[in-house]
């Protein structure tokens, strides 16, 4: 993941479907621009919350908008692809498997102060997913 063409930190999603066939919890979402809001309901922001390392920054989840054949996709935490359920997760580094990722919390609160400090500044968020 690059934030205005600086590298922030790694990415790992779920499978990559040719055919474009959606299977849930296992196909990446499409190539595309997508806006970023911060959403406040729903078990993940809850559980958000509660993490004693972002409790304190947490003000809703990265939620992407708009992305054809899914719901509620997030950026969030996570270290292995079974974690992605269609999300995109973050980490510091990868380790030599592409389905796991290092220290994702460390690279999430840093992207998260990121994407934080630029709303407060009334600034839109836009991700783009390339494949």
């Amino acid at each position: 993941m690059r934030i205005d063409g600086e590298f922030e930190c790694f990415t790992l999603e779920d499978t990559f479907r040719q055919n474009g066939k959606k299977i849930f919890g296992q196909t990446c979402i499409p190539a595309g621009i997508y806006d970023i809001i911060l959403r406040n309901e729903g078990g993940k922001n809850s559980r958000y919350k509660t993490y004693a390392s972002i409790k304190d920054i947490h003000r809703g989840m990265l939620w992407l908008q708009d992305v054809e054949k899914f719901e509620w996709i997030y950026i969030h935490i996570g270290n292995f692809v079974d974690d992605t359920l269609g999300c995109i997760l973050v980490g510091e580094s990868p380790e030599p498997r592409d389905d796991y990722l290092q220290d994702s919390k460390v690279a999430y609160l840093r992207l998260y102060k990121k994407i934080i400090s630029a709303i407060d500044k009334g600034e839109s968020i836009r991700i783009r997913v390339n494949r």
